[in-house]
C-alpha cells in the first residue's frame, strides 16, 4: 500500500508545484492605430467640443466618408454637422469658406485633392488672402482635407502631390502627417486654428498602423503647426560624409500600367543608388 500511495502522491505533488510556478509576464503591447482611425478620433474630439466644427464632402456622411476616415461621425452628430455634398468642389468649398468668415469651423474634405484644383479660387482668393485683405478683421478657420500624393492604379489624374504648390501660397498653413501620433495631433491644430490649413493626407498610410503612445489618445493631445518635431535626436548629423539629397519620384504624370507606375515612384534600388552615389562608391 505504501508503494502505491507513494506513485499515487507524486504526480499530485508535480502537478501542485507546477501550479505554483512564476511564469514570467511580458510588459502590454504599446496600442496600434491607423492614420485613418487617428483622423477620425481627432475629428470626433473637437466635434464633441466645438458646436460650431462641422464636416461636408461627397460621401462623407451615410457612406462614412470615401475612404472610410469619417466612420461613425454621421451616426453619432447628425446631417446637420455631417453632410453629404453634391459632386461640385467648387460649390462646397465656397459654402464651407462662407461659413468660416460666419464664425462657424468646417472641416472641408475633397475626396481626393486632385478634386481641389476644381475649388482652388475659393482655396486661394476666398480661404487664404480674406485675413491679410481685411487687416486682420476677418478670419477665415476652415480646414481642408483629404487624400493627396501617389496612390495605386490611378493613374495621372489622381496621383498629383500639392505640397509644394499649396505651400507657396501665403495665407495658407499645409502640413502633411505620415504616422497616427501626427495625424491625430495635427488635424486636431488644423481645426481650432483662425487660419485656413490645408492638411495633406496619404491615402496608401490610412489602414497602416503605428504605436500610440498614451500622450496621443489624450483629449487634449495637440501638435503645434509651424514647430519642428524631432523624431529622434542624436549627435551624428555634424559627421555626414555628403549633403542631404532627396529621392523622388519620376519628372512624369504618373503612368497607369502596374510596372511603369512602380518604377515612376522611389523604390528600395533607387535608395541604395543614391547612396552609393553620394558616397562615390
Amino acid at each position: 500500500m505504501a508503494a502505491v500511495s507513494g506513485l499515487v502522491r507524486r504526480p499530485f505533488q508535480q502537478v501542485s508545484g507546477l501550479l505554483k510556478r512564476r511564469f514570467h509576464r511580458t510588459a502590454p503591447a504599446a496600442l496600434q492605430v491607423t492614420v485613418r482611425d487617428a483622423i477620425n478620433q481627432g475629428m470626433d474630439e473637437e466635434l464633441e467640443r466645438d458646436e460650431r466644427v462641422f464636416l461636408l464632402g461627397e460621401e462623407v456622411a451615410q457612406y462614412d466618408g470615401a475612404y472610410k476616415v469619417s466612420r461613425g461621425l454621421w451616426k453619432k452628430y447628425g446631417d446637420k454637422r455631417i453632410i453629404d455634398t453634391p459632386i461640385s468642389e467648387m460649390g462646397f468649398a465656397g459654402i464651407a469658406v462662407g461659413a468660416a468668415m460666419a464664425g462657424l469651423r468646417p472641416i472641408c474634405e475633397f475626396m481626393t485633392f486632385n478634386f481641389s484644383m476644381q475649388a482652388i479660387d475659393q482655396v486661394i482668393n476666398s480661404a487664404a488672402k480674406t485675413c491679410y485683405m481685411s487687416g486682420g478683421l476677418q478670419c477665415v478657420p476652415i480646414v481642408f482635407r483629404g487624400p493627396n500624393g501617389a496612390s495605386a492604379g490611378v493613374a495621372a489624374q489622381h496621383s498629383q502631390c500639392f505640397a509644394a504648390w499649396y505651400g507657396h501660397c501665403p495665407g495658407l498653413k499645409v502640413v502633411s502627417p505620415w504616422n497616427s501620433e501626427d495625424a491625430k495631433g495635427l488635424i486636431k491644430s488644423a481645426i481650432r486654428d483662425n487660419n485656413p490649413v490645408v492638411v495633406l493626407e496619404n491615402e496608401l498610410m490610412y489602414g497602416v498602423p503605428f504605436e500610440f503612445p498614451t500622450e496621443a489618445q489624450s483629449k487634449d493631445f495637440l501638435i503645434p503647426i509651424g514647430k519642428a518635431k524631432i523624431e529622434r535626436q542624436g549627435p551624428a548629423f555634424n559627421f555626414l560624409d555628403a549633403p542631404a539629397v532627396r529621392v523622388t519620384g519620376a519628372d512624369v504624370p504618373m503612368p497607369y500600367a502596374k510596372i511603369l507606375e512602380d518604377n515612376s515612384v522611389p523604390q528600395v534600388k533607387d535608395i541604395i543608388f543614391a547612396i552609393k552615389k553620394t558616397l562615390n562608391i
